[in-house]
Formats: C-alpha cells, structure tokens, sequence
C-alpha cells in the first residue's frame, strides 16, 4: 500500500487473544498507538512526491533516498507503522504449526521450534528499553536479534516474518514489569500459519 498510509484491521476482535493479552491493551495499542504512527507518517511524506508510489516497506529498505529533513520521522513513524502491521497478523489464539518449509529451515539455524522460541524470547527480553524482537530472513537464511525503539529489520535489508513488541505500551496494563510473562504468553500466540506464509515470500517458496 503506497501513500496514503490507512491504519489496518486487526482481523480480529479486540479480547480475541484473552486472557494473554487483555481487550483493553489492543484496544490502546491499535486505536491510538498504531493508529498515531499511521499519522504522522502519512504527515513526514506529505510534502514529498517521489516517495508516494512506494509501500513503507521499500521506503525503510532504502532510506537514504529519503530526505534528511524527514529521515528520522520516517524511521521511527514508518518502521512503527510496518512493525505494527505484522504484530497484529503473527498472533492468534490457536497457534498452530510452522509449514514443513519453514520448520526444515528453523531446524537449521535453531535447532527446533522451542529453540527458536527461547532465543526469540531472550532476544526480546533482553533489549534495554524500548524495541522489538524478530524472526528474520536474511541472504544466509533465519536470523533472531532485537532492534530498538521502532527500528525495522528492513533497514538492514532482511525481511521480517515474525516480531514481537517490547514496548512497555505492549503489555504494561496487564503484566506490569513482567516482560518474561508477556513473551511467554505471546510465544503461545504464534499464528504459525501467518509466518510460515510470509517465509514462504520472503524466499519466493
């Protein structure tokens, strides 16, 4: 989706992933944060043509086509809409199972599954402040690491499929400074069938 940038649709209803994430938490999350970087995004890019014909996704692939005077609210405000975007879509309260592809390709950089969950979770844990940890497709295959605030693997040209906000405005009203709980809690809401979709893009599978 070019500019104009619109907030999406959960596809789901707010309390959908209850009790591991509360209604009111996505209610503030999609309505107001989300919907704020939306915003100011569609605001950064309003004055500049040549960057309108682009998904936000080639704009943080290539920043440095993007002017100095709007780089750094592009940065944040576009990586915090693309990040948003695929948080919503990796959760679900089923779960489920990666394809056979993308489980073949985690039991070659991880181990298995509940490896790859555990160095998620320490990844994400781990990250001082604000910020985000990641599944990503990378040229040498799967990789995990964190970034901060709402830096975006895409500006390190890898292509995101899985990511879980540590934000504190991610899970603050219900677990408090329990981050450990709340990635917990999220590694049981992997919508596997979501990531095993968008490894299967990102390698053209």
């Amino acid at each position: 989706m070019p500019y104009p940038f619109e907030l999406p649709d959960l596809g789901y209803d707010y309390d959908a992933l209850e009790p591991r994430i509360d209604a009111r938490t996505m209610e503030i999350h999609h309505g107001k944060h989300h919907a704020g970087y939306t915003s100011k995004l569609n605001a950064a890019l309003e004055g500049h043509p040549a960057l309108h014909g682009k998904s936000a996704e080639e704009i943080l692939r290539n920043m440095s086509a993007v002017p100095d005077a709007i780089r750094g609210a592009v940065q944040n405000n576009g990586g915090g809409y693309v990040n948003h975007t695929l948080f919503w879509q990796v959760m679900a309260p089923g779960g489920g199972a990666p394809s056979a592809a993308l489980a073949e390709a985690i039991g070659a950089a991880f181990g298995s599954v509940d490896d790859l969950t555990a160095k998620l979770k320490a990844a994400a844990g781990s990250r001082f402040g604000s910020g985000w940890g990641w599944l990503v497709v990378a040229a040498g295959g799967l990789q995990v690491y964190s970034t901060a605030n709402q830096d975006s693997p895409y500006m390190n040209g890898h292509t995101p499929i899985l990511g879980v906000d540590v934000w504190e405005h991610a899970y603050y009203l219900n677990y408090q400074n329990r981050r450990p709980d709340y990635l917990d809690a999220f590694g049981e809401l992997i919508n596997w069938s979501v990531v095993s979709a968008n490894y299967a893009r990102a390698t053209g599978g």
